[in-house]
């Protein structure tokens, strides 16, 4: 060789703008290796833009480049460094839209650290004008990046052992309404939902410590009323206290608060972001304390087909943060919730091993290397005439929360619980005999409620209600309404 630069190598790195396919974030010979972070993006690019140009964009602006050439790059290894756009297809169906496969090396990314991880991959790309819209559909994160995370603090296993709760799903509710209620008045909600056959309550999202009712008092009468009902009934329960705040240190504060009342469960919202939710993941595994998320806030970014971030990305960060519940969908609800796609969501929450499964919308296989698994928790628009559908497609590893389905009962929150409670031993029962219970639910729920005047009570009141509209997010090429 003669040392000098080939004309691509001068063209690389010529002063001024060339295409991100030059720079080398085009690569469709690359073969991805076990350690790589991949990605799968839904682009729409411009009128005008190339499908790969586009790719090996995103897959530029979001590892090392920049809108012009720099000559720091030669300063750097900068081939090991780049994220590699390898494929790109057309999404069946959706003219403009693509699916981009990027690779990105491990070496990018600091070790148990989910505020880093997305401030590189989704921190900067999402505003590129070269874009109409960009999703990020899928990651599979490697073992080697996996194993940096310590994941929830206790996990499904674990939690049905502290709970002693054992083969059928576990029954909660949310308090309503979630504003206004005094803290004793409150308290009293969650001993009657208790009593009745709970296993949990909840505060909502948006409950924290206002003027009528500050955090220390109805962490006071909650427990009041959860320690009453574990009293009467011989069974532990819990309420979700949210300890959410304006700062860590009041975080911190509360949850030590709520473990010396003998709380089980602490609860915080998705809003206070990934560092804030690792460090409480910390807190309650040293402390041996449930951690309930709420996914408060996430549909402004998951909703939409064509830009955001896909739950089940936020589902995988969630896994490897360390969270023990998480909100995951319904299906049959009032939330949306594809059937495929929230299928998908549990598989990813609960499973160790998945495979690709583009009928579920997963992109790629994830091996969680014996990370323990997070609960999903179904809420939202549920009640007892749904039982046999909720036990079928979201199987026994599930919390299924009924707010409105137990507190607005006609007989009193506590045979709105009872209620609930016996349409699932009756579901759970029928199907441990073998029976056909999705297709026989209507009958088994009515011999039930033969014997159950609260559940009685249920079906005659919701056991027609459902919530049948079109979802906004199916995995493409299997459309499928929302029951």
């Amino acid at each position: 060789m003669d040392g000098n630069p080939t004309e691509a190598e001068t063209e690389r790195w010529g002063a001024g703008v060339i295409p991100y396919t030059k720079m080398g974030y085009w690569q469709p010979d690359y073969i991805p290796k076990d350690t790589d972070v991949l990605a799968a993006f839904r682009i729409t690019p411009q009128p005008g833009v190339p499908a790969e140009e586009a790719g090996a964009a995103v897959a530029g602006e979001s590892s090392t480049a920049t809108w012009t050439v720099v000559w720091t790059d030669r300063l750097t290894s900068y081939e090991h460094y780049q994220a590699k756009c390898y494929k790109v297809d057309p999404v069946p169906g959706t003219d403009g839209q693509y699916i981009a496969y990027i690779a990105y090396d491990l070496d990018l990314f600091e070790e148990g650290s989910i505020a880093n991880m997305t401030s590189s991959i989704i921190g900067n790309v999402f505003g590129f004008k070269a874009l109409k819209a960009l999703r990020l559909e899928d990651l599979r994160i490697p073992t080697q990046y996996t194993k940096t995370f310590q994941g929830p603090p206790h996990g499904i296993v674990m939690e049905r052992e502290y709970l002693n709760k054992f083969g059928r799903p576990l029954l909660g509710a949310t308090i309503k309404p979630k504003l206004g209620l005094s803290a004793r008045n409150y308290g009293r909600v969650v001993y009657e939902a208790l009593r009745g056959g709970l296993d949990f309550t909840k505060d909502d999202e948006n409950i924290n410590s206002q003027p009528f009712m500050r955090w220390r008092d109805r962490f006071l009468f909650c427990m009041e009323g959860v320690q009453k009902a574990q009293a009467e009934s011989g069974e532990i329960k819990g309420h979700y206290l949210n300890i959410t705040a304006g700062s860590m240190e009041q975080m911190y504060e509360r949850a030590e608060f709520a473990k010396e009342l003998g709380s089980v469960v602490v609860m915080m919202d998705l809003t206070i972001g990934y560092t804030a939710m690792q460090s409480m993941s910390t807190w309650a595994r040293k402390n041996g304390v449930l951690l309930h998320l709420h996914r408060a806030g996430h549909s402004t970014y998951t909703r939409q087909k064509n830009h955001g971030v896909n739950f089940r990305v936020l589902a995988k960060w969630c896994r490897l943060i360390g969270v023990d519940h998480i909100h995951a969908g319904t299906i049959v609800g009032k939330l949306e919730g594809d059937p495929n796609s929230v299928q998908g969501y549990y598989d990813t929450l609960r499973l160790d091993k998945i495979a690709p499964n583009p009928t579920r919308g997963l992109y790629f296989e994830q091996d969680w290397a014996s990370m323990p698994g997070v609960m999903p928790v179904a809420s939202g628009g549920i009640h007892a005439g749904q039982m046999h559908q909720l036990l079928h497609y979201l199987g026994e590893d599930v919390i299924l929360q009924f707010g409105g389905g137990t507190i607005g009962h006609p007989m009193g929150i506590a045979a709105g619980a009872a209620a609930n409670r016996v349409a699932t031993e009756a579901m759970v029962k029928a199907r441990n005999e073998g029976k056909d219970f999705l297709r026989e639910g209507e009958s088994i729920l009515k011999n039930a409620a033969k014997r159950s005047p609260e559940l009685n009570a249920a079906l005659d009141i919701w056991g027609s209600i459902s919530f049948n509209y079109e979802s906004t997010d199916t995995p493409d090429g299997t459309p499928t309404p929302s029951n």
